[in-house]
């Protein structure tokens, strides 16, 4: 004899099953810098993808079960391009491939007896800081219109907040990829020295002329910016130690302001 349950225990019971899924991963974040939109993600694997290239100015992001949000970001592609064949490239947005991700996955949570463990982001770089674009996607097709930053993943609330505590709008890019080292080295509560081998960087550049903006940072380019981040951030902390003596009546220890590599 089958078991009654109501709708309401039903979707709270999936939502528990799909964010328990998703708090098993790495975490990753998404953040805009003054050259467009930058995505990090905790991952060591050199082939198994958390970020990758939608269409021309638009990347996808993604967090919980691999051949899950796999599946998506294939689904992704093919309708960008289907689309942008029949249509015009510039037609293809990231507002729509993330109404097209939101009505899946909402399909799938509503319909299937098992939801789809999944959190993923959909950026589009305008024109202007002012005109990128980043669609969240959760697990029960809800997409919320973020802008600045964003963390997702197991430990999303404690990355937030750290990446709340370094962000600075309109920074450059290797200022933001040391808040979203920063954010990521606070997961799970511990604090964690992150290296290159460890981290899937890539970033949607407004300034390239070529159609496609999408590129990966790794190899010696990432390790000279996580470098640069590094020297940004221990000269930060000089100044606001020489600040706070001099509020005080003391007398600080100037430190040097390191110099920036210009990426392009």
């Amino acid at each position: 004899m089958p078991f009654y349950v109501s709708p309401e225990q039903s979707m709270k019971d999936k939502a528990d099953y799909a964010r328990k899924g998703i708090a098993r991963g790495r975490s990753a974040v998404v953040l805009q810098y003054d050259g467009g939109i930058l995505l990090v993600a905790d991952n060591k694997s050199r082939t198994l993808h958390k970020i990758s290239e939608l269409y021309d100015r638009v990347a996808f992001a993604a967090v919980g079960r691999y051949n899950e949000f796999e599946n998506l970001r294939v689904a992704g592609v093919r309708f960008a391009d289907v689309h942008g064949y029949s249509y015009d490239r510039r037609d293809v947005t990231g507002r729509m491939l993330a109404n097209a991700y939101a009505q899946t996955l909402g399909a799938v949570f509503s319909e299937s007896s098992k939801p789809w463990e999944v959190e993923i982001v959909v950026a589009e770089v305008g024109e202007s800081i002012e005109l990128d674009q980043i669609y969240r996607i959760t697990y029960d097709g809800s997409v919320v219109d973020e802008r600045d930053y964003l963390a997702m993943g197991g430990s999303a609330d404690a990355v937030s907040a750290a990446l709340k505590d370094r962000y600075t709008k309109g920074a450059s890019l290797s200022a933001a990829l040391g808040a979203a080292m920063h954010a990521l080295a606070h997961e799970n509560g511990e604090r964690r020295e992150l290296e290159s081998s460890s981290l899937e960087v890539a970033l949607l550049d407004r300034t390239r002329m070529e159609h496609r903006k999408f590129r990966r940072i790794q190899g010696a380019r990432l390790e000279r910016l996580i470098e640069e981040s590094r020297g940004s951030a221990a000269s930060g902390a000089a100044a606001e130690a020489d600040s706070a003596g001099a509020e005080d009546g003391t007398s600080g220890t100037s430190g040097g302001s390191g110099s920036e590599e210009s990426d392009d």
